[in-house]
């Protein structure tokens, strides 16, 4: 089995409910049914799960890193007590119009975790719910899967010739990638 596995997953609307106001506290943070039980299910099958999430509620005032860091403390806490773990996280913390290289469907943060970890994203897992998550994985090669949850049932009904791997959930996204191995 190769050493370094990755699976890279946007946050909102794949591994946690997504909200158009924004997710602005460790109490908005409710986990989609399953997808913590998915990172486990990755890890167990030796990969490890990496978060790229767009964050501008950072530029919009909306909360700050502080919030930000309690936010990912429990996501990686429930996730711990499902038995899985989350490797680390890359967040953009601009705004729309910003003009950053780290904002989905731009490939920075894909980019930074490569060259931090000296992964080959070719070919590697991106999973998410927007058509900026696919985007950004197609910029750098890697091999995107879309879930219908979050934004992703607007996403395939925007794009219905999307030619990807597309998955009611996280879970059966994460069933999907271990039963190939």
């Amino acid at each position: 089995m190769p050493e370094n596995r990755y699976v890279l997953l946007d946050r909102d609307g794949v591994i946690n409910c997504d909200s158009d106001d924004f997710i602005k506290s460790p109490e908005e943070w409710l986990p989609i049914e399953g997808s913590l039980e998915a990172i486990a299910l990755l890890n167990n099958n030796g990969y490890k799960v990496v978060v790229i999430t767009n964050q501008s509620g950072l530029a919009r005032g909306l909360f700050d890193a502080a919030m930000l860091e309690k936010i990912h403390t429990k996501m990686q806490r429930m996730t711990a007590e499902k038995g899985g773990k989350i490797d680390a996280i890359y967040f953009c913390p601009h705004g729309p119009d910003d003009d950053c290289d780290c904002r989905k469907p731009k490939p920075g943060l894909l980019k930074a975790f490569a060259d931090d970890n000296n992964v080959n994203l070719n070919g590697v897992t991106v999973i998410g719910d927007s058509l900026r998550d696919l985007q950004s994985a197609e910029a750098v090669g890697a091999s995107p899967i879309l879930v219908k949850t979050g934004k992703g049932e607007q996403t395939l009904h925007k794009n219905p010739n999307l030619n990807i791997p597309v998955f009611k959930n996280l879970y059966d996204a994460a069933k999907y990638i271990t039963s190939r191995q």
